[in-house]
């Protein structure tokens, strides 16, 4: 005669096989800004010194606010400087978007980001000569990648600014550091940009994320949420980083057009980008800021992995929005 179990010895069981997810949460500074990086397991776990270290190198290795940075160091002149592999991709993914961009992503605009305030040069008193003299020292043309990984410029007042995607390229960086460690679900997000891996099994969702509302005159205010799977997330804005001359009360946006040398003060109030590496998204989201809005979309219709959404200012001065098809399906109802 064949035995059962009975009900409360299965319930048992079925628990039994049910995974307790534990979600581990790392905060804290780095870049100028905050992070908050979420992955789940089946265990307690801590990454923090290896994302300290991963922030470490690359600031290291990128960042134009120490002075012995590798960038810091190539901008003063020193053309012995062998990069690393950091910089190289970084130099490799800016030429990539430059050329897709139609030469609107540059960042050898550092000279430029100096002179408007927003680098950690010299702020200059700027008209339109003094513009056009600098402007000789921007342009992609302007600089290469050795076969023996140095940098070679063509006029030493050429300077690198690698801001508009070495925050994108940091939070991949803690991406593979996690894939490393096995961890197949996890969300990274460094000043607002994200990357996401696999959902968040503890809610049994995917990874939830907000935009954030351009035209919000106090506070933060989300404009719209949306949900992502492994994929990254990249927004740019002139609605929060700009100056305003204490003299003159004129508005400087942090958004340079490498062709004309100024601040870009367009109808384009923001945009958001979702692609394969937060890199990418990083670098696309800030040209879009510069492009006319046709280029974009043009740029997004031609380029399979970039999803895109911008906000702008019609010709009537009304807030109008424009999204890809893909990225409308991203979006929380």
């Amino acid at each position: 005669m064949r035995k059962t179990l009975p009900l409360f010895a299965i319930a048992i069981l079925l628990f039994g096989c049910e995974t307790q997810w534990v979600k581990n949460q790392n905060r804290g500074n780095a870049l100028g800004t905050t992070y908050s990086i979420l992955y789940i397991s089946e265990e307690l776990l801590d990454f923090q010194k290896e994302i300290d270290s991963v922030f470490q190198v690359i600031n290291q290795s990128l960042s134009t606010y120490i002075p012995t940075s590798d960038i810091s160091k190539i901008n003063d002149g020193d053309s012995t400087i062998v990069v690393d592999h950091m910089f190289q991709e970084v130099f490799e993914i800016s030429s990539k978007v430059h050329k897709v961009s139609n030469a609107y992503f540059d960042p050898t605009v550092g000279v430029l980001a100096d002179a408007w305030g927003f680098g950690p040069g010299k702020q200059l008193a700027l008209d339109s000569l003094r513009v056009d003299s600098l402007l000789d020292y921007v342009g992609w043309d302007k600089v290469k990648l050795m076969e023996n990984h140095t940098i070679k410029k063509h006029h030493p007042s050429v300077r690198f600014d690698f801001n508009a995607v070495a925050k994108g390229y940091a939070i991949d960086r803690v991406g593979a550091l996690l894939d490393a460690q096995g961890i197949e679900n996890y969300l990274v997000e460094v000043g607002g940009e994200v990357l996401t891996k696999g959902t968040n099994l503890v809610s049994g969702k995917k990874w939830t994320v907000g935009i954030d509302d351009p035209q919000a005159e106090v506070g933060r205010k989300l404009k719209l949420m949306v949900a992502l799977e492994d994929q990254a997330m990249a927004s740019s804005g002139n609605y929060r980083k700009f100056r305003v001359d204490p003299e003159t009360g004129e508005k400087y946006v942090h958004t340079i057009d490498p062709k004309t040398g100024y601040t870009k003060n367009s109808y384009v109030l923001a945009t958001s980008v979702v692609a394969d590496t937060c890199a990418e998204a990083d670098a696309f989201a800030t040209a879009f800021m510069a492009m006319d809005l046709s280029d974009s979309k043009e740029v997004l219709e031609n380029q399979a992995q970039l999803e895109g959404y911008i906000i702008y200012l019609d010709e009537e001065g009304n807030v109008q929005e424009y999204m890809t098809e893909g990225f409308k399906k991203l979006i929380v109802r």
